[in-house]
């Protein structure tokens, strides 16, 4: 069964273009690495909560959006071999590189985790 690595990050709104070349020059590495599929959404509907919400938990300004990124894998084992390699990667290569492709977000307010699917439909 697939396996699913998800994001969730406050992007200053200006930055919406920014973002989108950043991500399309970094996520071509996944699938080189072996993801099926790399989804980046732009915050369209994402509501103030009354106990938590998506802007809290990224502590995201009124300035930002919160976008929401998701790669799927085939599997765990190709998903770990690929962050393996990525850590590798991050220090040669220039899609990771803060000078050719710097981060148009705050990379310290990401949230992020590995999930296994256990509906699929």
């Amino acid at each position: 069964m697939a396996y699913i690595d998800g994001f969730v990050i406050a992007v200053p709104t200006a930055n919406k273009q920014a973002f989108i070349d950043h991500a399309t020059k970094a996520d071509s590495l996944f699938k080189e690495l072996g993801a099926m599929r790399v989804i980046e959404c732009w915050g369209d509907d994402v509501p103030n909560g009354k106990l938590t919400d998506f802007r809290r938990a990224v502590q995201a300004t009124d300035d930002e959006t919160v976008a929401l990124s998701w790669v799927e894998w085939p599997d765990k084992a190709t998903r770990d071999a690929a962050m393996k390699r990525m850590d590798e990667l991050m220090k040669t290569d220039e899609r990771f590189s803060q000078e050719k492709n710097p981060m148009p977000f705050d990379g310290k307010r990401m949230i992020f985790g590995g999930f296994a699917p256990v509906v699929e439909l």
